[in-house]
């Protein structure tokens, strides 16, 4: 991208709203409650014939700096040292405001290059704040309706008139190629080659759990600074923030989400939200890290998140956070792992670290963790293989008789991965009990190394031309 824009103003402005509308998606939350959004999200945005990356900060407000707000803050001033133009919102159809007057103070003596753009221009009686904004000193506002489109000629007219255009239109030469997300197949072609696994492409990765179980503090000791929004209060992350780092080379893209409560304490409608865009980053994501509290562990919630995201498909690892806390290291790591195996017998074999988000500890050990539990999950086993196997698994124990008629599984061959699903060719597939069904699960667990990621396996009965003919009677 040529040039990177921050979008700041004060609280309920409008800025998610513009940021949604020149991303073309609807990435950041928004709602009429003030204050909605807390870390500052990046995106490509387009305007017209204009390519630029794109902030969405929180709203400005005087606070303490040990405030909540007041950290707040602290990031959106970031966003605006980082950005190369600013973008003010102000409200024109409520009009300006101290907080107004005291931001576009603190934007003048930074003498960096700012649009003022006032917001909500298509309301009655927006008038009045429109023509109030020029006595904030940043030149003649851009009046637009990030809601519904309209002035963003305009807009693209001031961003160009403030930054330049030799560094709106960079020549071909100067451009950089941008990476492209392309959609991943999940397919894998029949036959008797197991490809190599490829560790040098990017792997997305999703940090999930309960509220204040330390997402965030875990991801900014990853970066190695203080990215995203952080501190003792409980449910500070709403969006769904992603950020991108290397380990040993390999480009990581990670992402802070919501924390999930239960399901019935779940009413706020902005709460909602959030979990909303939590399950659409698990969904998106190729691995999960659930993080536990390890101070307070295997709550139902957490059980519930491991659930739902192994139902996803998703390859998942456990981290134990929090582990400076913990006196009795030997006993509790004991009863950690006879707890695992006990309650997660759908994820026999998922890998579990305990780390230290605040101090580092551990993070090491659980990259390593996340990158061979991706390999399992690309596994791909040879078709003559798992026939072998499934030869095998039938001898020592065979499927059962069901109405007197012995099932008969034929054929077995992965027809993907990602997670690794298998389909088997059988006489009378319905009448397979789950208890069988299991049982190939654990074996294929066991002797593929595969373990903790979740393993599909589909059925198909044959066809029989004779089943539905009559038999002829003389």
């Amino acid at each position: 991208m040529s040039f990177t824009v921050a979008i700041v103003g004060r609280p309920n402005v409008g800025k998610s709203t513009l940021f949604n509308r020149l991303v073309g998606k609807k990435l950041a939350l928004v709602d009429d409650t003030p204050g909605v959004t807390r870390d500052r999200r990046p995106g490509e945005a387009k305007l017209i014939d204009l390519r630029f990356r794109i902030i969405d900060t929180a709203g400005l407000e005087e606070a303490g700096a040990d405030t909540l707000q007041g950290r707040m803050r602290a990031q959106t001033e970031i966003a605006i040292d980082e950005a190369d133009l600013t973008l003010f919102l102000v409200d024109a159809k409520m009009g300006l405001t101290p907080v107004d007057q005291e931001l576009a103070g603190m934007l003048r003596k930074r003498g960096r290059p700012v649009v003022l753009v006032a917001n909500k221009a298509e309301a009655r009686g927006s008038d009045g704040g429109f023509y109030d904004a020029f006595t904030l000193g940043l030149g003649e506002p851009c009046p637009i309706s990030a809601e519904h489109g309209e002035g963003m000629w305009d807009l693209r007219d001031a961003i160009i008139a403030a930054i330049g255009e030799e560094k709106a239109f960079p020549s071909e030469e100067e451009e950089a190629v941008t990476d492209i997300d392309l959609p991943i197949s999940d397919d894998v072609d029949d036959d008797d080659e197991e490809p190599l696994y490829d560790d040098s492409k990017p792997l997305r990765v999703a940090i999930v759990g309960r509220p204040n179980a330390g997402k965030s503090t875990l991801i900014n000791r990853f970066l190695g600074e203080d990215r995203l929004l952080t501190g003792p209060e409980a449910g500070i992350t709403r969006d769904s923030i992603s950020v991108e780092w290397e380990w040993r080379g390999r480009m990581i893209k990670m992402f802070d989400t919501a924390g999930m409560r239960r399901k019935a304490k779940v009413t706020e409608k902005l709460e909602k939200l959030s979990v909303a865009d939590t399950l659409r980053a698990i969904r998106f994501a190729e691995l999960v890290v659930i993080l536990f509290d390890a101070t307070i562990p295997f709550e139902k919630q957490d059980l519930h998140i491991v659930d739902l995201v192994l139902r996803e498909g998703r390859a998942a690892v456990l981290a134990f956070n929090k582990w400076d806390l913990i006196e009795d290291r030997q006993a509790v790591l004991a009863e950690l792992r006879e707890k695992t195996d006990r309650l997660l017998p759908q994820a026999r074999g998922i890998r579990a670290v305990p780390i230290s988000g605040e101090t580092g500890q551990g993070l090491d050990k659980l990259m390593q963790s996340v990158t061979d539990t991706d390999r399992v999950w690309n596994k791909r086993v040879s078709t003559a293989k798992l026939n072998r196997w499934l030869d095998t698994q039938q001898v020592q124990h065979p499927p059962p008789a069901v109405s007197g008629r012995r099932i008969k599984l034929k054929y077995m061959t992965q027809v993907k991965t990602r997670p690794p699903a298998f389909m088997i060719s059988s006489t009378r597939a319905d009448a397979l009990p789950e208890s069988y069904v299991r049982y190939l699960i654990n074996g294929l667990r066991k002797d593929f190394d595969m373990p903790g990621v979740p393993i599909r396996i589909h059925f198909r009965t044959s066809d029989n031309p004779f089943e539905k003919k009559k038999r002829k009677t003389r």
